[in-house]
């Protein structure tokens, strides 16, 4: 490949930016860069120079002309010495300082061993040079970037460990009201864990909620102060209804229902003049 100057940047040739909300870093897809050749940073990016692996700087926003031991003078020279390859190679990768959402899910267990589905969403950015130097050094890359998803993989298992060490151990009516509690291990143990990597946690949200349907919908009636067993008569009832079972009403209220009898609606009210 010839080595030619040319301007570095993350804008494609339509002026749109190949960093959009759901990448974190990515990976400048071509290392022919010699003396000359201008890196442009943009307001929301750092950039990160390499060389054969070795970081030779990390820029701010602005346009910087790169300085490498690649002269023109010398340049074809060299390249022909080493057969058509350039003993040099340049890497530039780019780290997007605005602020991501991520977003991680799983299943825990109450203290009943019932399923409990988890929603967790926080916000995070990369908030100085030295934030980027250590995501590009201690996060790979998978092809040209690193995008929210593999973060949330990166983080998942801690975000499981921070829930799990709460709702284990408390049964499933309860869970909601130590919420509070969850999300404040959840982001102690995201913040702990995503420092290694550079990148600041800004705020969590969980939302917890039983895996299976009927267990929702169960809890829910609860909430209207029914017990158990009414609970249960109601779930049910609203199930037979919705198969257009004229028995619906007496299992509401836990009566018997006669063929060719009349409904539930004409029963009398004991105590009633």
């Amino acid at each position: 490949m010839a080595l030619t100057r040319q301007v570095v940047s993350t804008l494609k040739e339509d002026g749109t930016d190949v960093m959009g909300p759901e990448t974190l870093a990515w990976h400048y897809p071509d290392q022919s860069l010699v003396s000359g050749s201008l890196l442009t940073v943009e307001a929301n990016h750092f950039a990160v120079l390499k060389s054969r692996g070795a970081v030779l700087n990390v820029y701010d926003t602005g346009q910087y002309p790169i300085q490498t031991p690649d002269k023109p003078l010398i340049g074809g020279f060299v390249t022909g010495f080493f057969g058509g390859n350039s003993p040099w190679q340049y890497e530039v990768l780019y780290v997007n300082r605005a602020k991501l959402l991520i977003r991680s899910t799983g299943i825990a267990s109450s203290a009943e061993m019932a399923e409990m589905s988890y929603q967790v969403e926080y916000y995070i950015h990369i908030d100085t040079k030295e934030d980027a130097l250590k995501l590009t050094t201690h996060m790979p890359f998978s092809g040209h970037a690193i995008n929210a998803d593999e973060v949330a993989r990166y983080a998942g298992p801690v975000v499981e460990q921070a829930i799990n060490q709460i709702i284990q151990v408390t049964p499933m009516e309860k869970i909601n009201e130590h919420i509070h509690d969850i999300v404040e291990l959840v982001k102690e143990h995201l913040a702990s864990f995503l420092g290694v990597y550079g990148i600041t946690l800004n705020d969590a949200k969980v939302l917890i909620l039983p895996k299976d349907d009927r267990m929702r919908e169960l809890i829910s009636l609860r909430a209207f102060g029914l017990s158990e067993l009414d609970a249960v008569r109601y779930y049910v009832a609203l199930k037979m209804a919705e198969k257009g079972l004229v028995s619906a009403p007496n299992m509401a209220v836990g009566q018997p229902f006669f063929i060719g009898g009349g409904t539930v609606g004409t029963f009398p009210i004991p105590g009633a003049d």
